[in-house]
């Protein structure tokens, strides 16, 4: 006759469960990120602050205001509200190159502003990796050097921080009154 004591049982119990567990998992590094939402114009790629833009639209329809400037486009009804609608890339000086299906309006409420803005297209939410955050490029078209505080490089993508609070504090934006 066999006597186990129950410490041996115990001891026997902890053995066989540790040969059948599974190993915890792996440390992940956990990577901080900056979001955005993506948009082409002029043929480049920007990103936008989430904090920035309070929605997303199609382009409505819109009805002309005479006496402004040729990148106001118009306003629109929008929910009861009358959006001012700005054709940025006009306002850069080039013209929107995308089909008309494909442009979208970047809606922008900031203190006294609240502002549609028509760009190409647009690439919804980016996830960018600090890690691949860089300075503002040099070399920059001109009239958005003044908007761009940054850019993400991610392999052959490079993604410029398009600053928003910088725009509609643009004197020459801000001033939609043809001359």
């Amino acid at each position: 006759m066999q006597s186990h004591s129950p410490y041996l049982a115990l001891v026997d119990i902890a053995k066989r469960a540790k040969a059948q567990a599974a190993g915890l998992p792996g440390r992940q590094e956990v990577k901080p990120y900056w979001t955005g939402i993506g948009f082409s114009l002029l043929g480049h790629r920007f990103v936008a602050s989430m904090d920035d833009v309070t929605e997303l639209l199609e382009v409505p329809q819109y009805t002309f205001v005479p006496g402004v400037q040729p990148w106001v486009r118009g306003v629109a009804n929008v929910r009861g509200r009358l959006l001012p609608l700005f054709d940025l890339a006009a306002f850069f000086g080039g013209q929107l190159t995308s089909q008309r299906h494909r442009r979208r309006v970047l809606v922008v409420e900031q203190e006294k502003v609240y502002a549609g803005l028509i760009v190409d297209e647009l690439h919804g939410m980016q996830h960018l990796a600090l890690e691949y955050a860089r300075s503002a490029p040099s070399g920059l078209m001109e009239p958005f050097a003044p908007m761009v505080n940054g850019q993400f490089v991610l392999q052959q993508d490079r993604w410029l921080v398009f600053d928003i609070q910088a725009l509609v504090s643009d004197f020459q934006f801000m001033d939609a009154a043809a001359q």
